[in-house]
């Protein structure tokens, strides 16, 4: 269970949007968080904290293959991103490096900018906690949790040779 400030975003945010291709010479977390988002909102890397949650509409992330977006995302603090739906490959980089998104279309388009929520990964419960609404996403199946929980696809393959 996670809970957090909503920081919003339209449909077709794109991984330039996300992280513009000029910052991509310097692939270090640390070095991607300090630019995310700054094209469409330059006060974003200055105003997240730890565990708040991104909201965006469809086709969030979609654009090129570059897993720096979602790198960027994970390590600006950002817990966790719903979205009405995502670029399939932002999904899968997403799991690739163990960072949760959730879609769920009525979530996308109710949760507002600054709105508290909590999400429940185990049921797929997202709570807006500002106006009491809950919606309901698809949780992820058990070995997407799995692969999560490792921290990426790459630890849980490391992991998973010492069970």
């Amino acid at each position: 269970m996670i809970t957090g400030k909503v920081f919003k975003y339209g449909d077709n945010i794109d991984t330039d949007v996300i992280i513009p291709a000029r910052y991509l010479n310097n692939p270090s977390p640390d070095e991607l968080k300090k630019h995310c988002m700054e094209d469409i909102d330059a006060a974003f890397a200055g105003s997240v904290q730890a565990g708040d949650i991104m909201v965006g509409g469809w086709n969030f992330g979609c654009g090129s293959s570059r897993e720096h977006a979602p790198i960027a995302i994970k390590a600006s603090g950002i817990s966790c991103v719903i979205a009405a739906s995502f670029a399939r490959i932002f999904y899968r980089n997403s799991i690739n490096i163990g960072f949760p998104i959730l879609e769920c279309p009525e979530a996308a388009e109710k949760i507002r900018n600054g709105d508290s929520v909590s999400v429940d990964f185990s049921t797929g419960v997202i709570t807006d906690e500002t106006t009491g609404e809950s919606f309901k996403a698809n949780p992820f199946p058990e070995f997407i949790n799995v692969i999560i929980e490792n921290g990426g696809l790459l630890p849980y393959l490391r992991n998973r040779g010492n069970k």
